[in-house]
């Protein structure tokens, strides 16, 4: 494992939440040559009407050595022997990271961690979400200090990529300040979702995350791929980010 997913700094990761292999394709299309676009995102959507058939789409158009991230929506919160073979049918299907969001205890996330790694694919961890109601203090489920343990323990396993919540600049903030003393400064690579419908601003996430950071960008992109409007809102999106 070389660690690196997307060589560029900063990026857009394309985000794609269609429903359709055809709606796919419009988008591979669309988004073919805009150089600040670093990786596709596949989520369940896709990924149940076939992720290998997805995955090797995108790289042929793209080029095979462009990455593929795959985001189960959320994985590693079953028992920890099933990580293995979530592991070897990401594998399979060519796929060259995963999302990891592991709520269900250290148990199941050194386990799904140490899956993925064995595999030959490189991990993102993620412990707070987007939406609101998230976090027992704010009416939610989560304990508060849970997405501390998360990261900590994802730093001692080996883990440099590691996702954030981009509309939520104080957490962008305290995740950054947790890495930085586990694993130094400009050692670890931040990707963020919750942009434009979500509320979060692409370049003020920039100025907290820092130097290493990719934005995760799904319906800004996708949601005009039927109005001919998605290459044009790629190229205006990748802008933010520079």
């Amino acid at each position: 494992m070389n660690e690196i997913i997307i060589c560029k700094n900063k990026s857009v990761i394309v985000a794609a939440d269609v429903a359709e292999f055809c709606d796919l394709i419009s988008l591979i299309l669309a988004v073919k040559g805009v150089s600040g676009i670093g990786a596709f995102k596949l989520g369940f959507g896709l990924g149940l009407d076939g992720l290998k058939g997805m995955t090797e789409e995108i790289k042929k158009v793209l080029g095979k050595d462009f990455p593929v991230i795959y985001d189960h929506q959320k994985a590693a919160n079953d028992i920890p022997d099933t990580g293995a073979l979530f592991a070897k049918k990401l594998k399979e299907a060519g796929v060259d990271a995963a999302i990891l969001f592991p709520f269900t205890g250290p148990v199941t996330q050194e386990a799904w961690t140490k899956s993925c790694q064995d595999a030959g694919l490189e991990v993102l961890t993620g412990g707070i979400m987007t939406h609101k109601k998230f976090l027992v203090s704010e009416g939610g489920y989560i304990a508060d200090e849970a997405p501390e343990k998360i990261y900590r323990l994802a730093c001692k396993l080996g883990v440099k990529h590691f996702a954030v919540p981009g509309n939520k600049l104080n957490w962008v903030q305290k995740i950054k300040e947790i890495l930085t003393e586990e694993l130094g400064e400009g050692n670890f690579v931040l990707y963020a979702p919750g942009f434009i419908t979500q509320g979060g601003d692409i370049s003020e996430c920039g100025q907290v995350a820092g130097d290493k950071w990719h934005a995760i960008v799904g319906s800004a992109i996708c949601g005009k791929i039927n109005s001919d409007g998605a290459r044009e809102a790629a190229i205006n999106v990748t802008k933010m980010i520079a």
